[in-house]
């Protein structure tokens, strides 16, 4: 499987607008959205479908259910010899046998007569509806039957008579051949997500497989010689790799089939190594740190010229964009396959911030999906006192929205390393780039999240 990327180094305008030679969010999600495109279409047999994108309507071949069956346990009878049945002066039918699931060709049920019959089992010739067994005395000759009796354990069970006291409508507790899904109806439309209902749906029209675009593989890489995997011994000065976990797990979410790889040192030698060596297993790569100003920025140095000679068209594109957290990016193409790669900040607000706002769209598009963005709302602020944004920076806020009220208040401070604050938010506030102020009460917009 494969993306197709536009080839280009830098990717995007030679000139960005903006103050200061900044980018702005629109222009670099516009970039990127622009050099992803749907992977192509495979065949896949549905156990491996889930999550996928379909690329053809699905029609239903044969009606759902196939044939007139029982919805309950009970008896198939002719309308006529139960009307006006009652417990005082029940009907009483000759049982001439068993229908169970599965079964072929049963017994025509005739006047007087009625067919013991499970749930899920074909309504016999002559029958028009099924009393359920608790209208009966389930053949034993007393009172109303509560359950009844297993055909191995009461052969008899199956012939004698039975005592109903209710009547029945024309086909009542009866599901209807094509009452679900008549032949020739549309069953999934072009763009449909498959989901647990959708396989089954499938499964049951008999489609062994179907035609979708697979999840995209994205491989997320964290850098630092100061990370440390969860569980192991944290010594001075170092700190836990949260932004490769966060990010798998966001990928994951947005619909990818997502690979976490250790962190890289701060090392370009060994960085570049490594993503070459994922590119056999990525169709959208994401690092996290080492694309700001650093000296020890590693991912800025390994990329900055990746490609440039080995791989005409393609390389990666560093630049600064006028928002908050989230300033530095990359992005760009890598490999013979042109692979899209996209560089985030290593902070976990700045790096949390850019997937949803860049990444997350970027596997969407990959999906095939028509809508890829997050969705948005207008909500009143709450808080004590004004919010203040810098001038020419569009400002992403953690918030914790009320649908309910309409209400949306900031969760911690604007700090970009402030992830416990990151976890009880459920939205974005968004402030516009000529904000430098926003007064409690004012309506804001939100981008929603999960």
């Amino acid at each position: 499987m494969s993306s197709t990327a536009t080839p280009g180094t830098g990717s995007g305008p030679a000139t960005p607008a903006g103050r200061q030679g900044l980018w702005s969010v629109d222009d670099h999600l516009e970039d990127v959205l622009g050099a992803i495109h749907p992977l192509d279409p495979i065949d896949l047999p549905l156990s491996d479908a889930q999550g996928c994108v379909l690329v053809e309507d699905v029609t239903v071949a044969v009606a759902l259910p196939p044939f007139d069956n029982s919805a309950m346990d009970g008896y198939a009878v002719r309308v006529a010899d139960v009307a006006g049945a009652g417990h005082d002066f029940p009907a009483v039918l000759t049982v001439i046998g068993d229908v169970a699931a599965g079964s072929g060709e049963a017994r025509t049920v005739g006047p007087g007569q009625a067919a013991r019959i499970m749930t899920g089992a074909p309504l016999p010739p002559g029958a028009e509806a099924v009393v359920p067994v608790e209208w009966t005395d389930g053949g034993l000759g007393g009172g109303a039957a509560t359950t009844m009796r297993p055909a191995s354990a009461a052969p008899e069970g199956a012939t004698g008579e039975v005592r109903v006291h209710r009547p029945v409508e024309p086909g009542g507790h009866v599901r209807g051949r094509g009452s679900d899904a008549r032949a020739g109806d549309l069953a999934l439309a072009e763009g449909t997500v498959l989901g647990p209902p959708q396989i089954g749906l499938l499964a049951a029209i008999g489609r062994g497989t179907v035609r979708v675009r697979p999840r995209p593989r994205v491989v997320v890489l964290s850098t630092g010689s100061e990370l440390v995997q969860p569980g192991e011994k944290l010594g001075e000065g170092r700190i836990y790799d949260a932004n490769g976990f966060a990010l798998t797990a966001a990928a994951r979410e947005a619909g990818a089939i997502a690979y976490r790889v250790g962190a890289v040192t701060d090392d370009a030698d060994e960085l570049r190594a490594t993503i070459e060596d994922q590119l056999i297993r990525a169709d959208l790569l994401v690092t996290t740190g080492g694309v700001s100003v650093g000296a020890y920025d590693v991912v800025k140095e390994a990329l900055s010229s990746v490609g440039d000679e080995d791989e005409p068209g393609s390389g990666v594109d560093f630049r600064r964009l006028a928002m908050q957290p989230g300033k530095p990016q990359g992005f760009g193409t890598i490999g013979p396959d042109h692979t899209p790669l996209l560089a985030l900040p290593g902070n976990p607000v700045s790096s949390y911030v850019s997937f949803e706002l860049f990444v997350r769209p970027a596997i969407r598009t990959l999906m095939g999906l028509k809508d890829v963005h997050r969705p948005r709302a207008r909500a009143e602020l709450r808080m004590d006192e004004a919010l203040t944004s810098p001038e020419g920076r569009r400002q992403f806020l953690r918030g914790a929205y009320d649908a309910e009220r309409g209400t949306v208040a900031p969760v911690g401070g604007s700090g970009s390393h402030l992830v416990a604050a990151l976890a009880r938010a459920n939205a974005l506030i968004v402030v516009p780039e000529d904000t430098t102020t926003v007064e409690p009460g004012s309506e804001t917009e939100v981008v929603l999240l999960g």
